[in-house]
């Protein structure tokens, strides 16, 4: 990763295609990523014509990389000041400023490489229908799952497949797309996680993300890109458009309890409010699910020290469902 990182210094751009697009990033004390990410940006061929840093830091850290962008960054590149805090917030705050018909949802920790904005542009135009398309996290795909995840992927689909990858499962079990030498560069999903996602700005509801996803605001690119799918519109991965995920560590990451109890009531409200899913055997399988994923924590050397703050979380997040929350 770091000679990749290092090598964009080198590769420094002649000429710049400048695309309708304004690329939302939200971040929040993470001013060296974000400037890594800003890197990344500037070494594309193809660039968003604007940039919209929404920030929700302590310091002024943030603004000072923004203040001094990377020489070959031909974007134009705007600080905001976040009024609120939480990654979902702050990227509908980006929206809402944004002056372009695309729109590019990044994280801060991600690194673009060669060519990727370019291959979503052209993937994105390909058809008129497709309401948004994302770039494959090359340390982060799709792994093809045991006998007992089969198992579980049957019970929640309700059949079998080939590949549950780029799917959503039953009570909102969303999966990475795949990387196949067989499969075509743009790829039909279900769902997008927002890594790297490009939008047409048409296909986004208003807001784009609900107001009950927050700090964390996990799972909210799921209840996103489910609501542009019920809008007919259709949804793909470009295999060939390709982002690092230099996944950081943070304070919205370092509680259990939190993520555990955040994990169930979101999913809960995506199976019930955005797919529709409200019968008693839709309850029995996220049930299974929640199970499966408590019994994998228990059993599993890196997670089993946090079980008990996990389980915390999830009694909290039924807790929560009962009480409407």
């Amino acid at each position: 990763m770091g000679s990749f990182v290092d090598s964009l210094s080198y590769n420094r751009i002649v000429s710049f295609m400048l695309l309708p697009i304004s690329a939302v990033i939200a971040t929040r004390d993470r001013a060296p990523i974000l400037s890594r990410a800003l890197a990344s940006v500037s070494a594309q061929g193809a660039q968003p014509r604007e940039i919209l840093v929404v920030d929700a830091s302590d310091n002024d850290a943030t603004r000072a990389v923004c203040d001094q962008p990377p020489a070959d960054l031909a974007s134009e590149l705007s600080y905001v000041s976040a009024s609120m805090t939480g990654a979902a917030v702050q990227r509908n705050e980006g929206v809402a400023r944004a002056s372009q018909p695309f729109i590019l949802f990044m994280d801060d920790d991600v690194l673009l490489e060669p060519g990727c904005l370019e291959r979503l542009w052209r993937a994105l135009e390909s058809d008129k229908r497709n309401g948004g398309v994302n770039a494959l996290i090359s340390n982060q795909s799709y792994v093809r799952p045991g006998g007992l995840t089969r198992i579980l992927f049957r019970a929640l689909h309700g059949r079998a497949e080939t590949s549950y990858a780029g799917r959503c499962l039953g009570p909102a079990m969303n999966l990475l797309p795949e990387n196949r030498d067989s499969l075509p560069e743009v790829v039909p999903v279900e769902w997008l996680n927002l890594g790297c996602t490009l939008y047409r700005r048409e296909a986004l509801p208003k807001p784009a993300f609900l107001d009950r996803f927050k700090g964390y605001s996990l799972m909210e690119d799921l209840a996103l890109s489910l609501d542009v799918g019920k809008r007919g519109w259709k949804l793909a991965n470009v295999r060939t458009a390709r982002v690092f995920h230099d996944s950081q560590p943070g304070e919205h990451k370092s509680s259990s309890f939190a993520l555990g109890r955040m994990e169930l009531a979101n999913r809960h409200y995506i199976m019930r409010h955005m797919l529709e899913k409200r019968r008693p055997s839709d309850y029995a399988k996220l049930a299974l699910l929640e199970t499966f994923f408590l019994v994998s924590a228990l059993f599993n050397r890196r997670t089993w020290r946090t079980f008990p703050a996990v389980l915390a979380g999830k009694a909290a997040g039924v807790l929560d469902i009962l009480s409407g929350r």
